[in-house]
């Protein structure tokens, strides 16, 4: 019998291509959203992909009773954990809102998970609690702290589950610090596609190329970086899924936790990104240069060793796959 796997937040960018990928590889999953950044048409467009109907709770992590109602009516292996606010900028104007949704919406779910005997967990987690690194690219034990409330609630919720997995040795907690996830599925019928302005570089250009937006806000240029723009390690959000499935299942196979960065090791600026599109596009597009947004630091680049090493994982894609898919996905839609 397949694993059982809940995917919180998986009607989202990344959680959609994920439960592609741990569909893909076998697991049975069962999906919680409460479709606040998702699309509600996301469950059929993966139902198309799978060529399988999608078992879709609507819900929130912060609500006790549905996580305990699936975990009544369901016998789950592991859990995937991508239900979370997440924009940098955005934390600086409403911290409560993220440490109770980011934080807190974790202390649920470990205590739904515990009287299950659910003791599996990959968490999505983020380069930013690196702080303001001063070693490019950054190791998994570079000193951690934090520039915005959001990346203290990925930290927080870190170290809670160090004291968790310290306390006791039956779980065993996968924690992958993103980089820049980017990109679209191969098919154009899944990716990014935010409910507002993006705080996302990859999806904010993409609006500007469909003419949803004016111009590209590019949010400093006076860095310390090559071109003074802020300098991000992109991976495509297929990797970025594949990794996913990597540590699920060495979690479950080996019953020992990890902590991995998950990006390529090369870094891309803003205009890097940007003329890639462009090529992707076929066309110039326009761009204003506008004062810092706060939280940035300039240079987040991963080193992936690690990654390799412990989940035999290492990105296939490239920056201008990354922006082709995005393309295809964005102006598909347009025309669906």
């Amino acid at each position: 019998m397949a694993q059982k796997v809940l995917l919180t937040g998986g009607a989202g960018f990344i959680g959609s291509h994920t439960y592609v990928e741990l569909t893909k590889a076998g697991f049975d999953v069962v999906i919680l959203d409460n479709f606040s950044n998702a699309r509600r048409d996301v469950i059929d467009r993966l139902e198309v992909i799978t060529a399988a109907p999608v078992t879709c709770y609507e819900g929130d992590v912060l609500d006790p009773e549905i996580l305990a109602r699936i975990f009544d009516s369901h016998k789950i292996d592991a859990v995937v954990h991508f239900a979370a606010l997440k924009a940098v900028g955005e934390s600086t104007q409403i911290p409560l809102d993220y440490i109770q949704t980011n934080v807190s919406g974790l202390l649920n779910l470990l205590q739904a998970m515990q009287p299950a005997g659910c003791r599996a967990l990959v968490f999505s987690s983020t380069a930013t609690v690196y702080g303001e690194p001063k070693v490019i690219p950054i190791p998994e034990d570079y000193p951690r702290s934090y520039s915005s409330p959001y990346a203290f609630t990925k930290l927080t919720c870190e170290q809670t589950l160090e004291q968790v997995a310290a306390s006791d040795d039956s779980w065993a907690f996968g924690i992958l610090r993103y980089f820049n996830p980017a990109g679209a599925h191969e098919t154009g019928l899944i990716g990014e596609d935010p409910n507002d302005i993006p705080n996302n570089l990859m999806p904010y250009i993409a609006k500007v190329a469909m003419g949803e937006l004016k111009q590209l806000s590019i949010f400093g240029d006076d860095y310390d970086t090559p071109d003074g723009t802020g300098v991000r390690d992109y991976i495509h959000v297929s990797d970025l899924a594949r990794a996913h499935v990597l540590s699920l299942t060495a979690l479950l196979e080996n019953k020992k936790g990890h902590t991995v960065n998950i990006g390529t090791g090369q870094g891309y600026s803003v205009y890097d990104m940007l003329h890639a599109y462009e090529r992707a596009v076929g066309r110039d597009l326009p761009y204003a240069v506008t004062q810092r947004r706060p939280g940035d630091v300039p240079t987040l680049v991963a080193r992936p060793d690690m990654a390799r090493d412990v989940l035999g994982f290492e990105a296939e894609r490239g920056l201008d796959e990354m922006c082709e898919s995005s393309w295809n996905w964005v102006s598909r839609r347009k025309n669906s």
